[in-house]
């Protein structure tokens, strides 16, 4: 996935923002929280960063192309960066987007959550 596709992603889920912050990072948020992270990382290739369940968490640390991320995962928060991943893991990514995106929202207030119009089924 290339950084364009990811924030093209991002930019198509709900109550999304987009700075760039933390080194030129592309860093995604619903109602001001991150809930994902393109770069971050010191090499050329892609790098993205997502939230992630206690579950996924502990599967993905041990998959090639998968570790816990930098900073964030030595502080005990379940995050994940994909890394030097290749073309054919796209459709994983989005699927952990997406999730990293519920996950966080799910954090928001019931009433912010109705507001954004977001896990209203």
């Amino acid at each position: 996935m290339t950084y364009e596709e990811f924030n093209n992603l991002c930019k198509s889920l709900p109550a999304t923002s987009y700075v760039v912050q933390w080194g030129d990072s592309h860093v995604w948020k619903v109602a001001g929280k991150v809930f994902a992270i393109g770069g971050w990382e010191k090499s050329d290739n892609p790098a993205f960063t997502f939230k992630a369940s206690e579950h996924n968490f502990l599967v993905l640390s041990d998959q090639p192309g998968f570790r816990p991320a930098p900073y964030m995962a030595s502080r005990g928060m379940k995050w994940i960066q994909q890394h030097d991943a290749s073309e054919d893991m796209d459709e994983e990514l989005i699927y952990y987007i997406n999730e990293s995106h519920r996950i966080v929202s799910l954090g928001l207030t019931k009433k912010k959550q109705k507001e954004l119009g977001l896990n209203q089924h």
